[in-house]
């Protein structure tokens, strides 16, 4: 057990996520316990129980860190191409879910019934959604509605996509962001002005 040291209560907070992330990417989340997050830690069992009072709420607590990493990662810039942004999107979350696939595979299956966890998914789409819409040249409110429909679904195409990859890898890294890509470019282009291509930056072709 690492010797313990006087911290205060956020960075103590701080440190038992860090461990925690540790653990739940190491192993599926039934074979982590609480036990060995304070023994990891250095800290007893009451003290992590006082920060986190049950394993869903750790978990629940490192999941929302890692969306929030993720979405600071995720930066759709509007001098780039639409192939490029959800290129560079998708390999910060490709990333991410390789690294961690026992986490993953805990929040989309093991924890799919859990509101806390879907509410810090829900959101994290949601607002990578918010950010596309904010960089395609859309003529008017109702092409804007047609796309957030289909990037809302786009979304939930690429999740289940992607955790049915990790469960069984299919086709390469590579080949499963393509599909991805490939998948948004179809569902936008009728959506887009017809002198519209994916490889052109979005925001030379944005209106005013």
């Amino acid at each position: 057990m690492p010797p313990r040291q006087r911290l205060s209560p956020a960075e103590r907070r701080a440190r038992l996520l860090v461990v925690g992330a540790r653990l739940f990417a190491a192993a599926p989340y039934d074979d982590v316990l609480m036990e060995d997050v304070a023994k990891e830690a250095g800290v007893s069992r009451a003290l992590l129980y006082q920060h986190f009072p049950s394993k869903r709420a750790l978990f629940a607590a490192v999941y929302q860190k890692a969306a929030d990493r993720l979405l600071a990662a995720t930066l759709f810039d509007p001098e780039a191409t639409l192939v490029e942004q959800l290129a560079q999107g998708l390999d910060a979350h490709l990333d991410y879910f390789i690294a961690n696939r026992h986490a993953v595979l805990a929040a989309n299956r093991v924890l799919a019934g859990d509101p806390v966890i879907q509410t810090i998914m829900t959101d994290e789409l949601d607002a990578l959604r918010s950010r596309l819409l904010g960089v395609l040249p859309l003529a008017d409110e109702r092409l804007r509605d047609a796309a957030s429909a289909a990037l809302k679904a786009w979304l939930v195409f690429v999740q289940v996509l992607c955790v049915d990859w990790l469960t069984r890898e299919t086709c390469t890294r590579t080949e499963l962001r393509d599909t991805c890509i490939g998948a948004a470019v179809g569902a936008l282009r009728p959506l887009l002005p017809s002198d519209t291509a994916a490889d052109r930056p979005t925001a030379a072709r944005n209106p005013g």
